[in-house]
């Protein structure tokens, strides 16, 4: 029998975002804006993963989110899985969906675009859900998603 080795310890009560790719695992933080949460978190990258080799992982205490904040994660990690945690039980398991609409937490990577000299929100319709790729309502640039910058 092998012994497990548990890498991140467990929580009582939050949101586990688990399977983010390690080299999207920045900006999962940046369009969750986990940097403004008081809670406690453990975040971790580079663990090791079975299922994808190596992986990223992002454990809350007392957060939940709603859907459409954790939907815009698609756009980076779209494989990452949701768990919700009560009593350190997994209570509900969720798979992210790329929303039809992105609205103010892309950049536009046309440098002409409007969106980039003034204080207008930036907007999206998403072209491609597979191999993502959102069309600027502005100026009607595609941005991909590895030319995809969070702001």
């Amino acid at each position: 029998m092998k012994d497990k080795i548990l890498e991140v310890s467990a929580i009582e009560n939050g949101t586990v975002i688990d399977h983010i790719p390690p080299k999207a695992f920045f900006k999962v933080i940046a369009i969750l804006r986990l940097d403004k949460l008081d809670n406690q978190m453990t975040l971790g990258t580079n663990l090791h993963s079975k299922k994808i080799g190596k992986k990223a992982i992002v454990k809350l205490s007392d957060v939940f989110f709603p859907d459409k904040d954790i939907n815009k994660i698609a756009l980076v990690a779209p494989q990452a899985k949701l768990n919700i945690i009560k009593n350190y039980d997994v209570v509900e398991k969720r798979v992210v969906e790329i929303p039809d609409d992105i609205v103010g937490i892309v950049k536009c990577m046309n440098p002409q675009c409007i969106t980039n000299s003034e204080k207008i929100i930036t907007k999206f319709k998403v072209v491609s859900k597979k191999e993502v790729k959102l069309k600027c309502l502005y100026c009607e640039k595609i941005t991909d998603q590895d030319n995809m910058e969070v702001i």
